[in-house]
């Protein structure tokens, strides 16, 4: 089956024509031209922002003057993330699509259904002339993914709406009433170099199925860094390491998938050989969540230099002492994610080290102590560390009228009640709220799996369905 023969047919020519543009985060320029063309085709006000989001209106339909205001909220770039065997370049073609049962994927990439989904059903409220609404303002926000640049230059006073619904959210039974805020943690040092001593063994994992680095960090999948850590640590006192190569990891905000290093040792087949035997207890480890999970250890040659054996031990220990995952959970909301850090990318090449991580937390003082956990480590190892990114949490609100409309429609549209929560994700509704604190937020959206991940999906029932509950939702929004 095509895509443009799926139901709701006007999502998903939208969410196909939005995919044929590249949309990589910061290099949004093509995306921003093509909404900003998209609004003005129908007549409706249409700004840019100085930081590149796009606003559009569109006034209420017959009757619906008097409701309350909306804006409709979505970020318009994607994470780019591929397989290694794919040849393809987020910066110039569009994402290729393919139906495959019930989901919507993307051939051997990131689909940006996170948050392009979103995206679509907002231009598809925004071109009907069949939907009721009150008045509306469409708020297409640039960078979500890599800093919420977007929604942290989003000036006051721009936004005129008293309700915000934000549709980025990937559980379609879900309700999101607040979300965990977030800090980048970046060590970074530079080594001399030398000619190795010893014999070359590259060591790469992969496989792994990676995932986002918010709302899968406590699913015990694997991490790249984290396993190349550990298989490096087997070594450390025997086998005299000198560190030539680490590429491991990508974004901050997905766990990586895969990775490797280059590094000599005083005796392969010894190294080889501990390695082999804890690469054997880790694929035991990981047998039931990470079944595509694979590592090779290898003799290799390299005309490269490595750092020496006392760096390389700074910078094995930081690796292997360096927390990831879980921090803790939420002691008042069950089940929740409240601080954790993702270690995302690892690169050493020519004697530069770079460690790039993303520590996440709906308490703000509980963000810093992983941070500067993370910072105590990294120092110690003779790193420097920076900060930055910081962006706040949102808030719950559970009793809010928008919340306890939402859930009435729910029960009687589905016959059950939603899953109003608390994610561990970042969404942009603490850093809007900021600026905007009497409006009134909540976030929703299809079902989509894998996202920041190769493997994303989107469910097409869960589409199906979220479109009806949106309008719904639309139809009966309060008077002012």
């Amino acid at each position: 089956m095509e895509l443009s023969q799926l139901e709701p047919q006007i999502i998903w020519k939208n969410f196909s024509a939005l995919n044929s543009v590249p949309r990589p985060s910061k290099k949004e320029e093509k995306v921003i031209a093509f909404i900003k063309n998209f609004g003005e085709q129908l007549n409706l006000e249409t700004t840019v922002d100085e930081v590149g989001n796009v606003i559009i209106k569109k006034p209420a339909t017959a009757g619906m003057e008097n409701r309350k205001s909306i804006v409709l909220q979505s970020h318009l770039d994607m994470v780019c993330q591929k397989n290694n065997d794919i040849d393809f370049d987020f910066e110039t073609e569009g994402i290729k699509m393919e139906v495959d049962g019930d989901w919507v994927k993307a051939k051997g990439t990131t689909l940006g259904a996170d948050n392009g989904l979103g995206v679509a059903s907002i231009m598809s409220i925004l071109e009907s002339n069949d939907i009721a609404h009150p008045a509306l303002e469409a708020l297409f926000t640039i960078d979500e993914e890599t800093g919420m640049t977007g929604a942290i230059g989003l000036k006051p006073g721009q936004l005129e709406g008293q309700i915000l619904l934000n549709l980025d959210t990937e559980e379609d039974d879900e309700i999101d009433i607040g979300c965990a805020g977030g800090v980048d943690v970046t060590a970074s040092q530079t080594y001399g170099v030398e000619d190795p001593k010893g014999q070359i063994v590259k060591i790469e994992v992969k496989g792994l199925q990676g995932g986002h680095s918010g709302m899968d960090i406590h699913k015990g999948f694997g991490n790249a860094n984290v396993l190349l850590g550990r298989l490096l640590y087997t070594g450390l006192y025997n086998q005299n390491i000198q560190l030539i190569s680490i590429d491991s990891g990508g974004l901050r905000n997905a766990i990586p998938r895969e990775g490797n290093v280059v590094l000599s040792v005083r005796n392969s087949v010894e190294f080889m050989e501990g390695a082999e035997i804890l690469k054997t207890s880790i694929l035991e480890e990981f047998a039931s969540v990470e079944k595509d999970l694979h590592i090779n250890i290898e003799n290799f040659s390299t005309p490269e230099k490595a750092i020496s054996e006392e760096d390389s031990k700074k910078v094995i220990l930081a690796l292997k002492s360096a927390h990831n995952g879980v921090y803790r959970m939420s002691p008042d909301v069950k089940d929740l994610v409240e601080t954790s850090n993702n270690i995302a990318r690892v690169q050493l090449e020519n004697g530069a080290l770079q460690i790039l991580n993303l520590s996440r937390s709906s308490v703000e003082s509980g963000k810093f102590a992983v941070a500067e956990q993370l910072k105590s480590v990294y120092e110690l190892a003779g790193m420097d560390v920076e900060f930055s990114g910081s962006y706040p949490g949102w808030k719950p609100k559970p009793g809010s009228e928008i919340v306890q409309i939402m859930e009435k429609i729910y029960e009687k549209d589905f016959g059950e009640k939603p899953q109003v929560v608390a994610c561990h994700a970042g969404l942009e509704c603490g850093i809007i709220g900021a600026n905007y604190p009497d409006m009134e937020m909540v976030s929703f959206g299809p079902t989509i799996r894998g996202a920041h991940s190769p493997d994303e999906r989107a469910n097409i029932p869960s589409v199906q369905k979220f479109w009806g509950f949106l309008q719904e939702i639309l139809a009966n929004i309060p008077v002012k």
